[in-house]
């Protein structure tokens, strides 16, 4: 499958690019609003066609599929502008910057019959499979799910994980993962209550913490820029409990499970992987055969509905139904 890319964006740079390189995938098409930024980013990564503005490569060029790391206000635009010349997408997430928005575009993708897949690697690593195995098929009768996601951002004022304008903010850029690993294990919730906090007075959160509950289990969320690296969920149950370090984007090679259930307690552990590979020959295979991906357009709405939601219950300073929103 040949890929375009549209933006020559850090995360594409940093792990689209190596993710595909070991794969019998390659990206044979850039777009850039700037030619000399897209020129040199396909001289460094060995790409053959590079185009000036991001219409230009969907138009022009013969590429399968289309990646797009694009700022999360310009998702949604560009997924339907690709669906509408019969090009697969994969995107980042988020999908969308809200769930409206989001089945606006899954719909539209689902018109023109394209395969849609939003990108949360963390999902397709066996790490994270065997976890959701163990809560899944060995937990009875779980009670409660933590889940974190926090790094420091330093750098300029000006970045768009601080513009609200670009829709940033701590829940959108890392705190999406937290929510989707609860529902992975507890499914939607009924309600949440959110607090937040701009340190920055960026117009947008850089500190969050949310509380999602359910009919007999509840979870804790946390997103944020403020403090030091931390990646964790723990899912506790009436006979036993998981806990995984690392666990979204690890930065080291040791990837381990802990767990205890029913008495017997265990650290599993997993050989280093590059998770994006896992997520593109994923979406690769998926639309080769036309099946749905794991990660598709209506488990982005779902995740977008609790999104939604929490920042409704921080606007408002009150507890919201998610069904509501």
């Amino acid at each position: 499958m040949d890929f375009g890319v549209l933006s020559t964006a850090g995360i594409a740079r940093k792990a689209f690019l190596p993710g595909i390189e070991p794969t019998e995938h390659e990206v044979t098409a850039v777009a850039s609003r700037d030619l000399e930024r897209a020129e040199a980013f396909a001289d460094e990564f060995g790409i053959d066609d590079c185009y000036e503005g991001y219409e230009a490569l969907i138009e022009e060029s013969d590429v399968d599929a289309v990646y797009i790391p694009l700022p999360n206000e310009f998702h949604a635009e560009w997924t339907k502008k690709t669906a509408d010349a019969g090009i697969d997408v994969l995107c980042e997430k988020p999908l969308t910057v809200d769930a409206a928005e989001a089945r606006e575009v899954v719909a539209h993708c689902e018109e023109r019959g394209v395969t849609l897949m939003e990108g949360f690697m963390y999902l397709y690593h066996p790490r994270t499979e065997r976890a959701l195995e163990l809560a899944s098929e060995e937990l009875e009768d779980v009670r409660s799910v933590t889940a974190s996601f926090k790094f420091p951002l330093f750098g300029s004022p000006d970045d768009i994980r601080l513009s609200p304008d670009l829709h940033g903010g701590s829940l959108m850029d890392v705190g999406c993962y937290p929510v989707s690993l609860v529902r992975q294990v507890l499914g939607e919730p009924d309600s949440v209550y959110t607090y937040t906090n701009d340190s920055r007075g960026s117009g947008v959160d850089t500190e969050l913490a949310g509380i999602l509950e359910y009919h007999d289990a509840s979870a804790r969320i946390a997103s944020g820029f403020d403090t030091q690296d931390v990646q964790r969920y723990r899912i506790e149950a009436a006979n036993g409990w998981i806990e995984v370090e690392g666990a979204f984007n690890p930065s080291s090679d040791t990837y381990e499970l802990e767990y205890e259930i029913d008495g017997r307690h265990a650290v599993e552990t997993f050989d280093p992987v590059d998770q994006y590979r896992l997520e593109i020959e994923h979406f690769a295979d998926c639309a080769e055969n036309d099946r749905q991906p794991r990660t598709d357009g209506n488990e982005a709405i779902a995740n977008m509905a609790v999104i939604d939601a929490l920042y409704e219950s921080a606007e408002t300073d009150r507890a919201v139904d998610v069904d509501d929103v």
